[in-house]
Order: C-alpha cells, then sequence, then structure tokens
C-alpha cells in the first residue's frame, strides 16, 4: 500500500466517523423539535416561527464564516432542516 493509499483510507475513516457523529446529532435535534411540535400543538401555536428562524439563519451563518465553513452552505443546509422539522409541526398540529 502507498502512503497516498494509507492516508486516503485514515481521511476516509475520519469522514466515516463525522459522518456517523452528524447523524446522531440530527437525531438528538428531530427529537427535541418533536416536543417542540408537541407542545405548540398543545397550545396551538403556530408550527413556524419566522422571526426565529431568522435570528437562527443570522446566528449559523456568522457561525459558518467563523468555522471557515461557506454561509449559504450552512443556510442551504438550515432551511433543508426546518423544512422537515415544520413538516413534522404541521403533522403533530393535524394529529391534535
Amino acid at each position: 500500500m502507498t502512503d497516498a493509499h494509507a492516508q486516503l483510507l485514515s481521511l476516509r475513516a475520519s469522514i466515516d466517523n463525522i459522518d456517523a457523529a452528524l447523524i446522531f446529532m440530527l437525531a438528538e435535534r428531530f427529537r427535541c423539535t418533536k416536543q417542540v411540535g408537541v407542545l405548540k400543538a398543545e397550545h396551538g401555536m403556530p408550527a413556524s416561527d419566522p422571526s426565529r428562524e431568522e435570528r437562527q439563519i443570522a446566528r449559523l451563518r456568522q457561525l459558518a464564516v467563523d468555522a471557515d465553513l461557506d454561509p449559504e452552505f450552512a443556510q442551504k443546509w438550515f432551511s433543508f432542516v426546518v423544512a422537515e422539522v415544520i413538516r413534522h409541526h404541521e403533522a403533530a398540529a393535524d394529529g391534535r
């Protein structure tokens, strides 16, 4: 095995570990947002909160800059996740 191949395997192992951590963190995030959806449904609150979403986008964009990550990518990721969260919240409200 060449040094380049060994380095590639090592980097890929790190990437795989990071991907696993991201999945578990997303699962935990969705467990929390599910509770938020139930709470909102129980109290007749709207599924989405545009002002919070705007604050979160600004916060995450700044975090992305600080982390040397493209803020546009961070915003796209957040928008994708929020759309799924809102879908879950609407389903929780429909179930009430």
